[in-house]
């Protein structure tokens, strides 16, 4: 029995070649996603913040870190940064105080956008 395989091969070594150019354009959209999520949770932050807390929404910050495959992203509340210890209680809630959601309404509206931008990279990278 055999079998033709030069596609299959043909589409293994475009995947390979863009293994590297993926993983750098991925840390892009994810820096690009984390960035969003940052200034449209800062905008929420100072719409609900109230002027007990204004400085909390310039306590929003983000880190992006490459990992194999892509990268990951942490966004939120700086502790170090003025008002920034207060996040958990504003954006959560307590038995007094509702919660303002501020940051998972940033993250629900960027969500489409990211999916977008995920599909776009990978149509660019697909099979040449």
């Amino acid at each position: 029995m055999t079998a033709e395989v030069r596609e299959l091969l043909q589409l293994a070594t475009v995947l390979q070649a863009s293994v590297a150019e993926a993983q750098e354009q991925m840390v892009a959209v994810v820096t690009r996603g984390a960035l969003n999520i940052k200034n449209g949770w800062r905008d929420n932050a100072v719409a609900s913040a109230g002027r007990h807390a204004r400085l909390y929404p310039y306590s929003i910050s983000y880190d992006v870190t490459p990992i194999p495959g892509g990268a990951t992203a942490e966004i939120g509340p700086d502790k170090g940064r003025p008002q920034g210890p207060l996040g958990n209680l504003l954006e959560f809630g307590s038995s007094k105080n509702p919660p303002h959601n501020d940051g998972g309404r940033a993250l629900l509206a960027e969500a489409p956008r990211f999916e977008a931008q995920v599909a776009l990279m990978v149509d660019r990278l697909g099979p040449r």
